[in-house]
């Protein structure tokens, strides 16, 4: 990869590398500000897993918040980099302009939004009268830094696609690092439990935004945040929301999920199954991280030689990923089957959550590795602008395969929660194989003939 950022030279194995390590230490990093807070509230002691439970009912919330927030940046990112690609730098300029304002007018209106719905939503999320409070006192605090989670996470796909995979790492790990210090003084030392975490947490993402930000504003980036570039445009936005709208779609299928689970638990096996999935949830944040943070480094490589016409660089990237992708889920299928325990023992889990938290991974892990034709497919259509390909198997796997079996599932063979769990896996199995051939045959295949 040369220094401005032309990815049809050199070896593609080399610069997938040279993005992905960096990119998903950055993932890492992003998942770390809410799981570290789930860490430490498993830890307060007393009623911890009340709390614990409480914040894991607000994750469908915090999920809407960064749909919207992929809901510009990725669809405007793989944008960017195909207009990179053709080396029409004033509409990549452009389409990064309207994406600061749409992060704008975003963040306001779901800001206003949740705070009014807050209690009916968490109710409706499957909150009880005991983990109630909890929940209320976390996302009240969380919904005031949505505009930091706009410009942090947002953002800084734009500061990936130029290339700058290790600026954009320390974007994450400079919020990562804050919280993982100041949780411990907000929610101990302090006292403040719950508002502690959240109050961490936004002060974190807060410092990632204004770095992100400058970065984008500064001389070292290749193409800068600039104000003539802000006057938003149909057309572009249009074709910003619409190629956004796979990653938006997923984000949300994924909090309709979350938010079907937490009442289907609550309503077969109460507040016990909603804690120990929201531990699940977070194991599944940290293993994902290298086949997430190896598909995002693979899109702006993937937009720019597709701008390119670099189609044999385009198939061959695409190969690797298919390769990688499954060995790490081989891989990470075995150790979470292997050590259950002692995944469930980081967010504090004990007596009965532990002892049916086992089972339950069990359950949920099961033949995880189809995870990775999914990734492989989504990212594929995702970074060549098929946006109509990539909504549609967001919504195939989870709405349409994962919610109905979450719902029917527990009233079939006596499985009764049992079924949440199994649901996930099926849906694995049939979304990540439909997406990947779909990918093969509409896509790889015809790479080239154009």
């Amino acid at each position: 990869m040369t220094q401005n950022g032309d990815f049809s030279k050199g070896s593609i194995i080399k610069i997938l590398m040279r993005l992905a390590i960096p990119m998903t230490l950055a993932q890492l990093m992003n998942v770390l500000y809410n799981v570290v807070d789930r860490m430490f509230i498993g830890r307060i002691g007393g009623d911890s897993m009340d709390a614990l439970t409480g914040v894991g009912v607000c994750l469908p919330m915090i999920t809407i918040v960064i749909a919207f927030a992929n809901l510009v940046g990725m669809g405007g990112a793989p944008l960017f980099s195909i207009e990179r690609g053709k080396k029409n730098e004033r509409e990549a300029e452009y389409i990064l302009g309207n994406c600061v304002v749409l992060f704008l007018i975003f963040a306001v209106v779901l800001t206003v939004a949740g705070l009014i719905f807050k209690r009916p939503l968490l109710m409706l999320l499957g909150a009880s009268e005991v983990t109630l409070p909890y929940a209320e006192q976390y996302i009240t605090i969380y919904l005031l830094g949505t505009i930091f989670v706009m410009f942090g996470l947002g953002l800084n796909n734009f500061i990936n696609a130029q290339g700058f995979a290790k600026i954009g790492m320390c974007t994450t790990v400079i919020g990562a690092a804050l919280n993982i210090a100041l949780d411990p003084i907000f929610i101990f030392v302090l006292n403040m439990g719950v508002r502690g975490a959240a109050i961490a947490t936004v002060i974190s993402q807060a410092a990632a935004a204004v770095w992100t930000v400058r970065f984008l504003t500064g001389k070292k980036a290749l193409i800068r945040i600039q104000r003539r570039s802000m006057q938003l445009q149909g057309a572009r936005v249009k074709n910003i929301m619409g190629l956004g709208l796979a990653g938006f779609t997923m984000s949300v299928t994924n909090s309709t999920v979350q938010m079907v689970c937490n009442a289907t638990l609550q309503t077969h096996g109460g507040d016990v199954y909603v804690g120990i999935m929201t531990i699940i949830n977070s194991v599944r944040e940290i293993i994902s991280l290298p086949v997430q943070g190896f598909t995002s480094a693979s899109q702006p490589v993937l937009g720019y030689n597709y701008g390119a016409k670099e189609y044999e660089r385009v198939k061959k990237t695409i190969r690797t990923i298919a390769g990688v992708t499954i060995v790490y889920t081989l891989a990470v299928w075995g150790l979470v089957s292997a050590i259950p325990g002692a995944f469930i023992r980081m967010f504090g889990g004990s007596g009965d959550t532990l002892t049916l938290g086992i089972s339950a991974m069990h359950l949920y892990f099961f033949g995880f590795f189809f995870m990775a034709f999914q990734f492989c497919g989504q990212s594929t259509f995702t970074a060549l602008g098929k946006a109509k390909h990539a909504m549609f198997f967001s919504i195939f796997r989870k709405i349409i395969i994962v919610v109905p079996l979450t719902l029917i599932l527990p009233h079939l063979f006596g499985l009764g929660v049992h079924g949440v769990f199994i649901a996930e896996p099926i849906s694995n199995a049939i979304g990540g194989l439909a997406c990947f051939i779909t990918m093969i045959v509409t896509v790889y295949r015809k790479l080239g003939r154009e």
